[in-house]
């Protein structure tokens, strides 16, 4: 069993600088990919930093903060508006069947946030940027936009839902949940790693 449950969407940037992060520790990660709108309706919850133009513009600051903080590269993908979200899920969940979900996980935040700037906007877009990092396996680009992946992605939000996660990122160690970038502090300590 993994140390660290990691459960995420592309689209938040703190998964993505949480990501950096956790990766760093040395330790196993079972990389979680959800639906982050789909499970907010699922659990009431509403992405404020949207609906609230004080929050939003504070965590555009606040974002920098952290990517200064990490020394991180960052830099949202140039084409975001247009990239399906849910097809970045899928091919890691297809990457995870072929026992790669790291590798794919780290290249597509890489892309998206971190300034990689790859095309994503097709499956042969995405088999090209995994098989860079050496994710492949026959019928990668079929199996990316299969139906029956996509009800996995959905049953993948459902359960992250029951679990109790209602955003990006959610972290578990054991059955202690820790929400946001900035709880790194305490998912170390619960490892008993030292910061």
């Amino acid at each position: 069993m993994a140390a660290l449950e990691f459960y995420f969407d592309y689209r938040s940037p703190y998964s993505y600088l949480a990501q950096t992060q956790v990766r760093r520790l040395g330790i196993e990660i079972d990389w979680r990919p959800f639906e982050i709108l789909q499970l907010m309706d699922q659990v009431g919850n509403v992405p404020t930093s949207i609906t609230c133009k004080p929050k939003g513009k504070y965590l555009g600051v606040d974002l920098m903060r952290w990517v200064a903080m990490y020394k991180v590269p960052f830099g949202r993908h140039p084409q975001a508006a247009d990239i399906d979200g849910r097809r970045l899920l899928r091919a890691t969940l297809a990457a995870a069947e072929l026992g790669q979900a790291d590798a794919a996980v780290a290249a597509i935040f890489g892309a998206y946030w971190g300034r990689g700037g790859a095309p994503l906007s097709t499956p042969g877009d995405l088999v090209a940027l995994l098989a860079g990092v050496g994710v492949s396996g026959p019928g990668l680009a079929a199996r990316i936009d299969d139906p029956a992946l996509d009800a996995a992605l959905d049953e993948a939000t459902r359960a992250a839902a029951e679990r109790g996660v209602f955003g990006a990122p959610t972290m578990y160690v054991g059955d202690e949940m820790f929400f946001g970038n900035d709880r790194m502090d305490f998912v170390r300590a619960n490892l008993g790693l030292a910061a």
